[in-house]
């Protein structure tokens, strides 16, 4: 059997993973790894703060697949062939264990990325696989014999019998330029997982608060999600508002990131509830203070907030909580309304909805519907998870599943 040469474009987490199992699946063929920039798993070291969420602790498909607002009916079958187990499994067999924190996110034992970073090079040197750095290919070149050349930014030319592109998401259109030339539709890029800029709001000065649990809805839309929510200097992040930045990509982008976030503080309570419940509160602490008496599960300095922002004195009782202030105070908890004008990404963790359109990729294969011997994996594809690791699982199943794939007869 004659050597085959595969190159796969881009060093982060799903091109390492492709190009570690190409290898490890068959010795009789060349693996080349190309990165565009000076160094690789960019995302991998700074995932998590520094300690990578490698995937997360939902081991049914069906309910893993509800986390990723864009390829949730597709990866159903990328999940089947290499699920959160499998990953857990994989890392194990190479003498890294994985601990799972309560809110379901997996992290080396370690608790730091370079355990996954050395773990992942280490593989890749094992395998033979060849990696070179500050490559950007801008064309490819398909053959009538399904063969591919590579053309690189400053000259450069590289062969190749199967190719990976594994290259990320970008926020650039332009950045797809040589894909769409090689006749792959693109699904226009729009920013995902990004946080609220609420400038000039006096909560900023709350930074560093954090609250488990609210929902939160989007002014004059449909969209509403739950989740944790933290207080920055700049406005609002968290799970529960990059979980409404994915899941509202298109919509916010359409909105050009100036709208009305609308704020729950108490998602358990209704209107109607949280009236009984001042009611029960005024009846059972009528002495007490109700800015040093903190009725419901908030953090302190919030509720002071609170108190202040419905003009209630520190001084006045629960007794004597006049109805105006107590309806300000139960909308405040209740719909609390903030101006949201921009978003916050950070740059190396950016996330992208859109990509290469998955109806022209066969996922059971990850490989082109349009060109044989061509294969994807990762976030350049229109895929992506919530945080939480769900975008790095996606990474390591199709990653693996166009390496087992990318030595089958071409289509």
């Amino acid at each position: 059997m004659n050597s085959i040469n595969i190159i796969i474009i881009g060093g982060g987490a799903a091109g390492f993973f492709a190009a570690i199992n190409s290898a490890q699946l068959n010795k009789n063929c060349s693996v080349t790894l190309l990165e565009k920039s000076s160094k690789v798993l960019s995302k991998v070291r700074i995932s998590g703060g520094g300690r990578c969420n490698v995937t997360h602790a939902c081991f049914e498909n069906s309910l893993l697949i509800k986390n990723y607002p864009r390829g949730e009916k597709e990866l159903q079958n990328a999940f089947s062939r290499f699920s959160v187990m499998d990953t857990i499994h994989w890392f194990k067999q190479r003498n890294i264990e994985l601990k799972t924190e309560k809110d379901g996110r997996m992290f080396p034992l370690s608790d730091k990325s370079e355990t996954i970073i050395n773990c992942l090079q280490q593989e890749a040197d094992k395998a033979g696989v060849k990696i070179l750095m500050n490559v950007e290919i801008t064309e490819v070149q398909k053959h009538s014999n399904q063969t591919f050349t590579l053309f690189a930014k400053g000259g450069g030319e590289f062969k190749c019998d199967k190719l990976i592109i594994a290259t990320g998401g970008n926020p650039k259109d332009e950045a797809y330029a040589w894909l769409k030339k090689i006749g792959h539709t693109i699904i226009k890029p729009v920013p995902s997982l990004f946080t609220f800029n609420i400038p000039n709001d006096p909560i900023t000065q709350l930074m560093g608060v954090a609250v488990p649990s609210v929902q939160i809805r989007i002014g004059a839309t449909n969209l509403e999600t739950k989740g944790p929510l933290l207080i920055t200097h700049w406005g609002m992040s968290g799970p529960g508002i990059l979980k409404t930045s994915a899941y509202g990509a298109r919509i916010l982008n359409d909105l050009n990131y100036n709208f009305t976030a609308i704020i729950n503080w108490l998602p358990k309570y209704n209107e109607e509830k949280l009236r009984i419940e001042f009611a029960n509160q005024r009846a059972e602490n009528s002495a007490k203070l109700i800015c040093s008496s903190t009725a419901f599960e908030l953090p302190k300095r919030l509720w002071e907030f609170f108190i202040a922002k419905a003009g209630i004195a520190e001084n006045l009782r629960w007794a004597d909580l006049p109805k105006k202030n107590a309806n300000i105070l139960i909308s405040i908890l209740n719909k609390d309304q903030y101006k949201v004008l921009g978003k916050t990404t950070f740059k190396e963790e950016f996330v992208t909805c859109g990509g290469v359109s998955l109806k022209e990729i066969d996922l059971s294969t990850m490989q082109s519907k349009l060109i044989p011997n061509l294969f994807f994996a990762g976030e350049i594809l229109d895929v992506d998870g919530i945080t939480g690791g769900f975008n790095f699982q996606n990474a390591w199943s199709t990653g693996w599943i166009a390496a087992q794939n990318v030595m089958l007869k071409a289509l």
